[in-house]
């Protein structure tokens, strides 16, 4: 046992020696987990309520066009700095403290983006917010030091998939706000949720004991974010910029030696926010590498459908643009019938079903989380009794089957349900391996940074999945040719893209995530029964 495991909780009934709660009831055990699980929510509900609510955000930010999405890619890019730096604090001040911290932040965040209609103040907002992210790597570590070990693996896919309401709860909430009071709704829910459930956490969650004599390395934070952020905005503008020019080369290549001058540093630094003995361990090195090349898919696929299902289909459209022509002859006093409007695009789509939020979320949006949140705690038990590694491989497997559905599959939403179906399933049994592997893979005094790497490597994952997908989108929109009495003129339709972008972006996901299932099948770590960490060591 680690001496760093020696302070009790205090008025915790567990073992006074370790601060864990093997005296407590079941009763107790489960409150404290749901109380933690719900508070790990404020990360990743963020991200599936706003991610279907794209669409009806580009009302008020109708400039950015399929930049749009930079309220998502935000998320991923703070949340490479954010998620070490705040796992190594959770380490040195407790995780819970830091929990809060992330809770106040993320309530500081919602209210600013439900305040403005600035792009840029609501960037900010969205990157206050996104602090969150890292209570859910946090509590990884948090259940680990607290409950007894066998319930940690149980506990750890309970947080991975949620109890349902990020996914099920969220998007209906989401849904009737919307369609009622407008995406704002969404910013001032979330900021009550965390005002509810702040209160539960102080009272109702003890402390860590886990703590480690260490501090914080500013310059490993400074590089690393800042390498991040001009490799993500070569990747999302790349095309705009033209991928081969030397300006936006610049871009590329200034993240890149950012990156590289970060692991030159923390090699050397006594103490990184990522130790690179860590990392370049086979056992915790290779989930990080499953965890960066499966991530993509699990951003790109409710992107799009989101997008999709909500964006009109071409005859709605068409009369769209054909009542726009109408509305601005009469403005300047002239009387266009709508049968002298010829309107043709290019190129054409073929989805579309002009679904409301609401809608979106009970014809689609829903199921798969539904789903994984009934595989997730399934997935827990198998973890501990054959181990994390086979759970990956099912997980990978079946996203590799969905992901080839979307690329191959023409449009229509009833297959695309089936296959975010299958996609359900394997989210179920992803997040319940990849934090059983990270735990099973380090001593709990490095439970925080080794947490913390999983938080940027998911966190950089989807961040580049999310910028490509916004670049392919932006290359292939929707462009109306208007024909009135043989006078000709041409529009860009906004927020609207060919079929070939989404085509694009699933293939892009569906390689990476192929990637990450040779590395699951050729990875030696996670082939034990999951112990809550109790065996191991690095």
């Amino acid at each position: 046992m680690s001496t760093l495991e020696s302070t009790p909780v205090p008025g915790e009934t567990g073992r006074p020696e370790t601060g864990r709660m093997d005296g407590a009831s079941r009763l107790r055990i489960g409150i404290v987990l749901a109380v933690v699980v719900l508070y790990t929510e404020v990360g990743p509900l963020q991200y599936t309520m706003v991610v279907a609510a794209l669409q009806p955000m580009t009302t008020t930010f109708d400039s950015v066009g399929g930049n749009i999405t930079w309220a998502l890619i935000i998320l991923g890019l703070v949340g490479v700095a954010a998620n070490p730096l705040l796992g190594k604090a959770s380490d040195i001040w407790g995780k819970k403290k830091i929990m809060l911290l992330c809770g106040t932040l993320f309530l500081l965040g919602s209210v600013i983006c439900a305040l403005t209609s600035n792009w840029t103040v609501f960037l900010i907002g969205r990157g206050l917010s996104a602090f969150a992210l890292a209570t859910q790597v946090i509590a990884f570590g948090l259940v680990r030091d607290l409950l007894p070990r066998k319930y940690v693996p149980i506990g750890l896919a309970l947080i991975g998939t949620g109890v349902g309401f990020t996914g099920v709860v969220g998007p209906l909430v989401g849904g009737v706000l919307v369609d009622s009071f407008g995406w704002r709704a969404l910013f001032w829910f979330m900021a009550a949720f965390v005002l509810v459930l702040t209160p539960l956490l102080l009272t109702v969650v003890p402390e860590s004991p886990v703590r480690v004599p260490d501090r914080v390395d500013p310059y490993g934070v400074v590089l690393l974010s800042g390498g991040a952020v001009l490799t993500l905005l070569y990747l999302d503008n790349g095309q705009d910029w033209g991928w081969g020019t030397p300006s936006g080369l610049a871009w590329l290549i200034a993240g890149l030696a950012l990156l590289m001058l970060f692991f030159i540093v923390e090699s050397r630094v006594r103490r990184p926010i990522i130790d690179m003995k860590l990392l370049l361990d086979p056992k915790l090195g290779l989930v990080l590498l499953v965890a960066i090349f499966s991530i993509g898919i699990t951003a790109v696929q409710p992107m799009a459908l989101g997008y999709m299902t909500q964006s009109p289909n071409q005859d709605g459209l068409r009369q769209h643009v054909i009542d726009g022509v109408v509305d601005r002859a009469q403005a300047k006093g002239a009387n266009l019938p709508a049968a002298a409007v010829e309107v043709t695009f290019d190129p054409g789509y073929r989805y579309g079903n002009g679904f409301s939020l609401l809608e979106y979320a009970l014809h689609i949006g829903i199921w798969a989380s539904l789903i994984g949140m009934v595989v997730g705690p399934f997935a827990g038990l198998l973890t501990r009794r054959v181990g994390a590694r086979i759970p990956a491989i099912i997980a990978l497997g079946l996203l590799a089957v969905s992901g080839l559905g979307f690329v191959v599959a023409e449009y229509n939403w009833v297959t695309y349900l089936a296959l975010y179906s299958v996609a359900g399933v394997a989210f179920g049994f992803l997040w319940a391996a990849l934090p059983n592997l990270i735990v099973e893979a380090v001593p709990p005094e490095q439970q925080g940074i080794s947490a913390g790497m999983l938080g940027v490597t998911l966190a950089l994952g989807s961040g580049i999945a999310m910028a490509i997908a916004t670049a392919l989108l932006n290359n292939s929109p929707v462009v109306a040719h208007i024909d009135v009495a043989g006078e000709s003129s041409t529009q860009a339709i906004p927020h609207v893209f060919a079929d070939s972008s989404y085509t694009h972006s699933f293939w892009v996901v569906l390689v990476t995530t192929v990637i990450a299932l040779v590395i699951a099948v050729l990875m030696r770590h996670g082939r034990k029964p999951a112990t809550g960490g109790a065996d191991s060591t690095v």
